[in-house]
């Protein structure tokens, strides 16, 4: 069988030699890229399983997501940053600051204090926040195409845009911040599969689907939330 083998192979060489070597190269590749997923799998882990505490946190309205938050954008940070997704790097030291201002905002924000409600915004706001981001968006997008080595520059640039505003809507409690990640988070798989880190895109489908469960959840929160509003006198 073995001398069968090395004949068969030579034979492929002598007259396939391109095809070959392509495969070769294709095959090799593949191995390099397991082998640097194998490596980034433990941080990842722990940096998915905090991921899915801050997303059932969040979808509760618990304040204890942000700490979660925290610790898990500290970890993809480094991730992102060894995988060339720069702006996605960027985008998780934004991710820590905002899960300080997140905790500051769900406990202490409000004009008694006592931490934000769940509000919902106008479609004519929505339409404004989308025109800005994007075209911020295709600006960066730009510059990183042509000044950087970023993978999948634009795309790249639209979720971390998106994201930046998205998260900032979190923070406010504005209800339509879910809509926004399910976007997000879809285009997102596509980035972090094409750089082998599997483990969060299997967590970016499962967030695809949950983000429709806490948009339910905080919607039927803040119609809770308004029927207990008392009425002012003469409005009844």
């Amino acid at each position: 069988m073995w001398l069968f083998t090395f004949y068969f192979k030579r034979f492929l060489i002598e007259r396939y030699g391109f095809m070959v070597d392509f495969w070769q190269l294709t095959n090799e590749g593949f191995a390099a890229v397991f082998s640097d997923a194998q490596a980034l799998t433990g941080w990842e882990a722990i940096a998915v399983l905090l991921a899915l505490a801050y997303l059932i946190f969040a979808m509760r309205g618990s304040v204890w997501c942000w700490p979660a938050a925290l610790t898990s954008t500290a970890i993809y940070t480094v991730l992102f940053w060894k995988v060339s997704l720069l702006m996605e790097s960027v985008l998780n030291v934004y991710y820590m600051a905002m899960a300080v201002y997140g905790y500051w905002m769900w406990t202490k924000g409000g004009k008694a204090h006592e931490g934000v409600s769940i509000v919902s915004w106008s479609l004519s706001t929505h339409i404004k926040l989308i025109a800005v981001t994007s075209f911020i968006s295709v600006v960066i997008g730009y510059f990183m195409a042509t000044q950087t080595q970023a993978s999948f520059p634009y795309l790249d640039a639209a979720t971390t845009c998106f994201a930046v505003m998205s998260t900032f809507l979190v923070a406010k409690k504005v209800l339509e911040n879910w809509i926004y990640w399910f976007v997000i988070d879809a285009v997102s798989i596509y980035l972090y599969v094409s750089k082998g880190l599997m483990l969060t895109a299997a967590l970016f489908v499962f967030y695809v689907v949950m983000v429709v469960f806490g948009y339910l959840m905080w919607r039927k929160k803040m119609h809770t939330q308004q029927s207990r509003i008392p009425l002012s006198p003469g409005i009844a």
